[in-house]
């Protein structure tokens, strides 16, 4: 018995923690230095790669069709043209989600009557509805406007919406025994409680933004990164094609690390894990 009770090792323990220690000692710009070389690697493989390399060229050709597309006058109006679009469809469909997500959590008609059509929409690819919107808005800026509004607004209403649901009814059962009304329960509860997923919608919707931006510049746009992207597809000139998606991302990483950080300033209160 007493043989048994010493029997315990914890040599394995430090062994397997020991193990990970360098892999864990990395630091994330140097993951990232090797993500970026895998990706330049792989890029270069599918330049010199007969098959693929019409549609990936040469890296230099690529930053070259730079210039080319700046003295055309076009790419800086294209990124200008495509963020007016972006920021205020988004704009849009949050101020419509915020109030819709916050009654459909409080009231439940209003819950049933509205959910299963957000539902029913967010499955419709933004494409399939843009003719919809350019025969009653016509071409232009408003149809682009509309149809970014539309898809942001369904996403970020749903994250919203089971930010609300998911409160502690408890801390507003304790704030009504208190005397508190409706509004001194919102500020004071829901609005601190909600504002995690508050900030999660906003950047998902800014994701969603960008992603249906490709839909919105279908409906007859002069300019835009969607637009151009098209044009130069229909005349397979595939260097500032691949430029003008690559732009698209590096925009997109930008606005949500500015909206990480927002987050971990205004959440910074709470306890969070890094995952």
């Amino acid at each position: 018995m007493k043989a048994d009770t010493t029997a315990n090792p914890v040599v394995p323990v430090k062994a397997n923690k020991k193990s990970g220690s360098f892999i864990d000692r990395i630091p994330a710009k140097v993951w990232l230095l090797i993500s970026l070389s895998a990706a330049m690697l792989l890029w270069w493989v599918l330049s010199i790669t007969p098959k693929t390399s019409r549609s990936f060229p040469n890296t230099v050709i690529v930053v070259e069709s730079i210039k080319t597309m700046i003295d055309r006058g076009v790419f800086f109006t294209d990124i200008i043209s495509s963020m007016i679009s972006v920021l205020a469809g988004f704009a849009l469909g949050f101020v419509i989600a915020l109030p819709v997500a916050i009654m459909m959590a409080w009231y439940r008609p209003v819950r049933n009557i509205i959910e299963p059509w957000i539902q029913f929409v967010r499955n419709i690819p933004p494409l399939a509805y843009v003719p919809l919107v350019v025969i009653s808005a016509g071409v232009g800026r408003k149809p682009q406007i509309i149809v970014i509004t539309i898809a942001t607004f369904l996403t970020m209403a749903i994250t919203i919406y089971q930010g609300v649901v998911n409160i502690d009814e408890t801390l507003i059962k304790a704030a009504r025994v208190l005397g508190a009304k409706d509004r001194d329960i919102f500020l004071k509860v829901i609005a601190p409680a909600t504002l995690p997923f508050i900030l999660t919608a906003i950047r998902l919707g800014a994701s969603v933004a960008l992603t249906t931006l490709i839909a919105a510049e279908s409906t007859g746009a002069t300019a835009g990164l969607g637009m151009r992207i098209r044009a130069l597809n229909n005349s397979f000139d595939s260097p500032p094609m691949l430029l003008y998606i690559i732009v698209i991302g590096i925009i997109g990483i930008t606005i949500e690390k500015l909206i990480k950080i927002m987050e971990r300033r205004l959440t910074g209160w709470q306890e969070k894990r890094e995952i």
